[in-house]
């Protein structure tokens, strides 16, 4: 019995191993509905299709393979363009189905109108109207092979009689459809970088998440070469932050004493990374550069060598052909300021550090030591970020996701519903501000209706932090009556929604929330009431930006005793 083009699709999707469709159902998707229905993919209705697409995005980002979100004509799909930059910006593959009024209306202004095709351009590797039956499976076939391709985001608009039409043939080349296979660098490189790190006497080797899964071949590289091994944020989650080699990360989200290896080294090997803050990579120091798009080679800092490849090929080679280094005192010095660095963070969250404030580095460092072994956490964008990403102590099976690319506010709670999705039994710990929790916290409404079992960690300083920090970091007066906000209770938000709610605002009670927290048969929600005054650490900061938080301040203190 033929197919209609609804139900085509929905059985490639099933063929390639999707789980789930993220999206509000209407009436151009309900073709679409009806097919996934009748499959044994799940529907996961959300409170919002931005919700869709970060919860898509999560599952793509998490795995590697496609995730699939809806929405419906004109702003139901519209809505999903803020959420699938995620996928973009991180380059995970999801493709992204946009519902359509029947062609006969296409083109006389009618009720939701849109150009799907224009919207999506931007952030899409492939986009495209499917204008008839026979051209579907083509199109389908095309849409999913470029977000695999990428990877990132692929686009299809779905006309409503389209959708309904009986299509022309089944679906052909189904068994291409899968993520791309790694790029074997060229010996002539390899050889290269050998003999270039074969004559530093100093060798930094920065990992990013191109280098996840490859964790052993790290260690061996980093033990023949004496080279301290640093991270981006998206490649913390690679190794045990416990590892001697590992000596943390670099940036804002990093330490002081891996700026200064970077800087001080006489060569810094990067893998997997294209890393965006050039004012923390060396000016003027040699770089080598490894990663599988040859566009990312060289346009952060100055490179003398960059090579097309993936990590795992690459580190091979790089073992076979270097020499082992037998002088440890770089990497003891590294280690050494490590040390102390660590020491200063484990004093920072320490819980008896106040008696009635409870720190944002406490809240942290606490949901680390108590996650489950192989948790995931998906890290939210403000100051919350910096909180998570330095005291969180990842143990090297654990997960970590965020918006590190696109650093949009308001995602944690949509990518962590997509990556509980996927085992309703693994931890999924969501760790965000209030105001990111504000902007979408009706999915947690999803995360009840759909019994997925997410725990939601909020740092609540009644503002949005980071954006106070900014305006310091320039010399301005924070605007306050812009970014101070009252809150409603979060706990009691929970408890509203039919699921667990704790609040904290003493540390002697966190441990107690969160292991109750963590212990939920559903979701919850811990609402810590931080300190908002906390500062974060700097690794590194500009003179000009020391004068301009002191200008800052003084400008706070006038503005509070004259208030204006």
């Amino acid at each position: 019995m033929s197919q209609t083009v609804a139900e085509v699709l929905v059985d490639v999707l099933e063929r390639i191993g999707v789980k789930q469709v993220f999206g509000l159902i209407g009436d151009s998707l309900n073709p679409l509905g009806d097919a996934v229905r009748k499959s044994n993919i799940e529907w996961i209705g959300v409170r919002h299709e931005e919700g869709a697409a970060l919860a898509a995005s999560g599952q793509a980002k998490l795995t590697g393979r496609l995730a699939v979100c809806a929405g419906t004509t004109g702003p139901g799909s519209n809505h999903l363009v803020a959420g699938l930059y995620e996928a973009s910006r991180d380059h995970a593959p999801v493709l992204a189905l946009s519902g359509e009024m029947p062609r006969k209306m296409k083109g006389m202004d009618f009720f939701q109108s849109t150009e799907p095709d224009l919207l999506f351009r931007d952030l899409s590797l492939y986009t495209q109207t499917i204008i008839s039956a026979a051209q579907a499976p083509g199109v389908i076939h095309q849409a999913i092979a470029a977000a695999y391709a990428g990877p990132g985001v692929a686009h299809l608009t779905l006309p409503q009689d389209v959708l309904s039409a009986k299509a022309e043939g089944a679906m052909s080349s189904v068994a291409t459809l899968r993520p791309r296979a790694e790029v074997i660098p060229n010996d002539v490189d390899i050889d290269d970088a050998a003999k270039r790190i074969d004559a530093a006497s100093s060798v930094v080797i920065m990992c990013g998440a191109g280098c996840r899964g490859v964790a052993d071949l790290l260690r061996a590289l980093s033990d023949r070469l004496k080279a301290p091994l640093v991270h981006t944020v998206r490649g913390k989650e690679i190794m045990n932050y416990e590892d001697p080699r590992w000596m943390g990360g670099l940036g804002m989200i990093g330490t002081k004493p891996v700026y200064h290896a970077v800087q001080r080294c006489e060569l810094l090997v990067m893998i997997g990374t294209d890393y965006p803050y050039s004012n923390f990579l060396p000016a003027h120091g040699t770089v080598i550069q490894i990663d599988e798009r040859p566009l990312a080679l060289g346009r952060r800092t100055p490179t003398v060598l960059g090579i097309t490849g993936s990590a795992r090929p690459a580190i091979e080679r790089l073992l076979e052909k270097t020499k082992a280094k037998a002088d440890t005192r770089f990497f003891n010095n590294v280690t050494h300021e490590r040390h102390q660095w660590d020491e200063m963070l484990d004093k920072q969250a320490d819980l008896t550090r106040s008696r009635d404030k409870l720190h944002p580095q406490a809240v942290a460092r606490a949901v680390s030591d108590l996650a489950a072994p192989d948790a995931t956490f998906v890290f939210d964008t403000g100051l919350n970020t910096l909180w998570s990403g330095n005291w969180i102590r990842q143990n090297g099976t654990q997960r970590i996701i965020g918006s590190f690319n696109n650093a949009a506010v308001g995602t944690s709670l949509g990518q962590a519903n997509g990556v509980q999705a996927l085992d309703r039994t693994r931890q999924v710990i969501a760790l965000t501000g209030d105001g990111g929790f504000n902007m979408l916290m009706g999915e947690f409404m999803t995360a009840v209706h759909h019994k997925l079992p997410i725990k939601v960690v909020i740092f609540n300083n009644s503002a949005l932090g980071l954006i106070t920090l900014e305006a310091e970091s320039v010399g301005i007066l924070p605007f306050r009556s812009a970014i101070e906000f009252p809150n409603p209770d979060f706990a009691a938000l929970a408890r509203a929604c039919g699921a667990h709610g704790f609040t904290v605002k003493q540390p002697g009670v966190l441990t107690a929330a969160l292991r109750e927290a963590f212990a939920c048969d559903g979701p919850a929600i811990v609402d810590c009431v931080v300190a908002p005054d906390e500062m974060p650490n700097m690794p590194h900061i500009e003179l000009e930006q020391v004068g301009n938080y002191a200008l800052a301040k003084i400008k706070e203190a006038v503005h509070a005793v004259t208030g204006g």
